[in-house]
């Protein structure tokens, strides 16, 4: 199953992929060269693919626990003072995404979308200090009577030039379902009240809408 963000790069890649079979076929002789050619082709399908991969999760809702809003790896559990939204101390809990992990942003917890704001702005590295205030990045604020509000922030790569959201203020948002999506490899910050069991740990391997970053 691929994420209905990845149908057109998808179809371009697979019409590239066909036209160079068919050139490599007719133009070029040397049967060690077509079989690299063809199976560089293929290898880039396969990425292609897989970056655009939308797998089904079965992470079990709860009020009382936050989700991964994006597979990856823990890269930040620090206390922080948020600037955009909160404007207070706050648990930063980060996740980075290589290029080959699942790049669907899912909602980490359930309630009303209070706040959704893009900004454009650089490409630095995504694990770059800077990045989470000074690269292209939305700011998604969720609400429920359990947590209060929760922020996750997509943040863009070096690689990444688009990101998706689809949050909406005065959005009910569903635990674990589509948030957004950020093309070629980036970061998700998670920004939660003080006081809250964090259940990773730094450099755990996490899965978006099922690993549990945190509950009350």
């Amino acid at each position: 199953m691929f994420h209905k963000e990845g149908f057109k790069i998808i179809l371009i890649a697979f019409a590239l992929v066909v036209a160079s079979f068919l050139v490599i076929d007719n133009f070029i002789s040397f049967v060690w060269l077509r079989n690299i050619l063809f199976f560089s082709c293929l290898a880039f399908l396969i990425l292609i693919l897989q970056f655009f991969r939308n797998p089904k999760r079965n992470g079990i809702l709860n009020d009382n626990q936050v989700l991964s809003p994006v597979d990856g790896k823990v890269v930040v559990i620090e206390e922080v003072f948020e600037k955009e939204y909160f404007k207070e101390k706050r648990l930063q809990v980060s996740v980075f995404m290589s290029p080959i992990n699942v790049h669907v942003t899912r909602y980490p917890i359930g309630g009303k979308v209070v706040f959704s704001k893009y900004h454009p702005g650089k490409f630095l590295v995504a694990w770059h200090p800077k990045a989470s205030e000074e690269n292209e990045r939305t700011t998604v604020v969720v609400e429920n009577e359990i947590f209060g509000k929760v922020l996750h922030r997509q943040i863009a790569g070096a690689l990444a030039k688009r990101i998706v959201n689809y949050a909406k203020v005065g959005d009910q948002a569903i635990q674990a379902s589509d948030s957004g999506f950020i093309k070629f490899g980036s970061r998700v910050d998670l920004f939660l009240p003080l006081g809250t069991k964090i259940n990773v740990n730094l450099n755990d391997k996490v899965k978006g809408g099922e690993s549990i970053i945190a509950e009350l």
